[in-house]
């Protein structure tokens, strides 16, 4: 552990001392600009188009945003019917959790589920020792992983976010985030994860069910919005990758460190992208959107 630490304190300092965009801001509208928020970009998600960007290199925790990379993982290990037995240690987390038992037996797939939608945290480290034998090898694959996907400055020290005491270190950048976001929405099964509202995960011992609701009030607030993770600790204040789809258009949004309501922000800020994609302008908050909008289409 103690060499861990060590890595993890030794590669931050170099990653603290990497050149960044430290005040860019652009996008849209010169005038358009969110102060209340530290570090954020919206683009196309089916091109190249950046519509307002602020801060995208700079070095911010991640908090519950790093579950997406935890979730990819099992994913992709191809392995998410497998069972998994709930250890005592990936219980001994701090909140939110599932409130799963050591001993408990669920599904590799529906613990995807409740870190993805309940952000669980137990979820989270209960995938790392099933998948990798140790938090501390899952967190090597993390890190590897994000090399590989192109997250050049970022540095991930657990599965759930934690960014204080032995996590301290749990790091990434706007840029990096949004990196990760186009690559997991490639994959069907993220996305339909992703978009989830409520999930029911079933403890296969005792056929428990355990009723999981998302913390992403996006998804109830605005009509387009499909998904995708929140994000919030003491550190890294309230953080969302969301994702919107209206007409033809296709959105991401990064959002680390917001002070105000992250959810009329994301709202605004994604109305705003979709009238410059239109070629309208919006030149007000947007205070009202349509009641219902389908979720459907999902590439």
């Amino acid at each position: 552990m103690i060499k861990q630490l060590s890595a993890v304190l030794f590669f931050l300092a170099l990653l603290l001392h990497l050149p960044h965009r430290a005040s860019a801001v652009s996008g849209l509208d010169s005038e358009v600009y969110y102060p209340d928020i530290a570090a954020y970009i919206v683009k196309d998600a089916g091109g190249s188009k950046v519509y307002m960007a602020k801060d995208t290199g700079r070095i911010i925790q991640p908090a519950s945003l790093t579950k997406i990379l935890t979730s990819l993982l099992a994913i992709e290990s191809g392995k998410l019917d497998q069972e998994v037995l709930i250890t005592r240690e990936s219980t001994l987390v701090e909140p939110s959790k599932a409130g799963f038992k050591p001993g408990d037996r669920i599904r590799l797939g529906d613990l995807v589920k409740a870190a993805m939608v309940g952000s669980s945290n137990d979820a989270a480290f209960a995938i790392a020792i099933h998948l990798s034998g140790s938090v501390e090898k899952f967190v090597t694959a993390m890190n590897y992983r994000a090399r590989k996907i192109g997250m050049k400055n970022s540095l991930f020290t657990n599965p759930a976010g934690f960014d204080k005491g032995i996590y301290a270190g749990n790091i990434s950048t706007a840029e990096d985030l949004l990196t990760l976001t186009e690559y997991a929405i490639k994959n069907r099964t993220f996305n339909e994860i992703a978009q989830l509202e409520s999930a029911l995960v079933r403890e296969l011992g005792t056929n428990r069910f355990i009723l999981l609701k998302t913390h992403n009030k996006l998804l109830a607030k605005y009509p387009y919005a499909v998904g995708i993770k929140t994000g919030f600790t003491r550190s890294a204040g309230k953080c969302l990758i969301a994702r919107a789809q209206k007409e033809k258009g296709d959105m991401l949004l990064v959002m680390l460190n917001a002070r105000g309501d992250r959810w009329m922000l994301a709202e605004e800020m994604f109305e705003r992208a979709f009238a410059e994609q239109s070629g309208r302008k919006l030149d007000y908050a947007v205070s009202h959107v349509p009641e219902m909008h389908s979720r459907t289409w999902l590439r």
